[in-house]
């Protein structure tokens, strides 16, 4: 059984994974669409800058977020002053942290749909009149939705157990920033702490898993109603 701080903690992961991908999911849609289908200076370069969470620490990257949106950054202050918005070392920036670390998980699934999508089909439908959104909305989308689908269900799983960037950016508040990874550290760090954090790691192990079950069994049921399996 898990005391209520540490369902707090389980339940803060979920809605900050399912507020990152809510948050990324469109603009990755459309860097994908800019790096499969866009022919522009600087392709490779915006494919490299995308790419740089999987390949740099975590912590980098909350210090980044943390230089641009912290209270005297050149975005999160004027966000602050002008509106009020807070997101340094709050759940709404612990959300930020984590989708931008998997946003590079999205466009990858996201651009694989994308270059399976039959181009002929997209054709034949503008040869009958459909116009560019009409043929992206009714062909396109729905052809590269297993991707979608596979892309968001996976980063959901990857943020619930992001750490680096979260604690850079969000610190490790309970009941505002405290996600499962961070509760588990802070477990660790406790003295008798093993038992929670077992606990905590065992609930972390099966979401993980459920999650990467989840985009597999959706990727397969999307492409048998596309014909494709």
């Amino acid at each position: 059984m898990l005391s209520a701080e540490e369902w707090q903690a389980v339940q803060l992961s979920l809605n900050v994974a399912l507020r990152s991908v809510a948050v990324s999911l469109v603009p990755a849609i459309a860097i994908a669409w800019l790096l499969v289908r866009g022919r522009f200076p600087g392709r490779m370069l915006l494919d490299a800058v995308v790419h740089l969470p999987l390949v740099v620490p975590p912590v980098v990257v909350g210090w980044g977020l943390l230089m641009l949106f912290g209270v005297r950054g050149p975005i999160g202050g004027p966000l602050q002053q002008w509106f009020g918005i807070r997101l340094v070392f709050s759940t709404d920036g612990a959300a930020l942290a984590t989708a931008v670390m998997s946003f590079p998980l999205i466009v990858r699934a996201v651009r694989l749909g994308l270059e399976n999508v039959d181009r002929g089909l997209e054709q034949a439908a503008r040869t009958l009149g459909a116009g560019r959104w009409d043929v992206f909305l009714t062909v396109t989308l729905p052809l590269m939705a297993p991707g979608i689908l596979a892309g968001a269900v996976t980063a959901f799983a990857a943020g619930l157990g992001e750490f680096g960037a979260v604690i850079t950016f969000a610190s490790n508040i309970p009941g505002e920033t405290q996600t499962l990874p961070l509760a588990i550290y802070s477990a660790t760090q406790t003295p008798g702490g093993e038992t929670t954090a077992a606990r905590l790691a065992a609930v972390s192990f099966g979401l993980a898993i459920a999650g990467l079950l989840a985009a597999e069994l959706i990727a397969r049921r999307m492409q048998r109603l596309l014909g494709r399996g």
